[in-house]
């Protein structure tokens, strides 16, 4: 008799989302998500952040290494910068739902017990963690979903998606069976790996990308 397979087997985290759930109970069933192999080596699930009223969701790629250690979204350098940046344009950080396309830290190493490498999802990870992306839009129902990065623009609008030639313009798309808004910019972690004399104007495109969010929102 062949051996059952795993839940993660079947690339969607469809079967752990209850149905009619609100945000805190949503956020406790996405601990023990095995809808993919990525819940095996991350430290644990990272949900969305934020209240169920904000105007704006801000979707990112995946959890980092200090957003796995913790349990939440945009706690390292990154999401240090997007609050700065997220403050020049006039958006209130603190108003906003954060939250990641994929739930769980994908990462390699280069040698045991050394520190953890940030490795891009795949499509099909993505594709497996989209219900709970689905639900969160669902109970939030925000204004405008800003995509920060290729990663977040692939899971939500597919795999043609191309930061760099619609970003900082506002797209209607219908994503999960809504009509939503939504205005793509790069990822904030990208302005940290840019080179120390372009680092500044890499911030300031971003700064400008979320102005057009914040004119976008009125």
């Amino acid at each position: 008799m062949p051996a059952a397979k795993a839940p993660e087997d079947a690339y969607t985290a469809a079967p752990f989302v209850p149905e009619g759930a609100d945000l805190p109970a949503l956020r406790q069933a996405a601990g023990g998500c095995r809808g993919c192999p990525l819940h095996r080596a991350a430290t644990q699930t990272v949900f969305g952040a934020g209240s169920t009223d904000a105007r704006v969701m801000l979707v990112g790629e995946q959890p980092g290494d200090q957003e796995d250690r913790q349990g939440k979204p945009f706690v390292g350098p990154a999401g240090k910068l997007l609050d700065r940046a997220l403050e020049e344009a006039g958006i209130d950080p603190a108003g906003a739902y954060v939250t990641n396309a994929v739930k769980h830290f994908k990462f390699t190493r280069a040698e045991p017990r050394k520190r953890r490498i940030h490795k891009a999802p795949t499509l099909r990870e993505m594709t497996a963690c989209g219900p709970w992306l689905a639900a969160e839009l669902a109970l939030v129902e925000p204004e405008l979903i800003v995509v920060l990065g290729a990663t977040a623009g692939k899971a939500l609008l597919g795999s043609a998606f191309r930061v760099g030639e619609v970003r900082g313009t506002v797209l209607e798309r219908e994503i999960h069976g809504r009509p939503e808004r939504l205005v793509p910019t790069v990822h904030p972690s990208s302005v940290l790996r840019a080179r120390d004399d372009d680092r500044r104007a890499a911030f300031q495109g971003l700064v400008a990308d979320l102005e057009v969010a914040a004119h976008a929102l009125g």
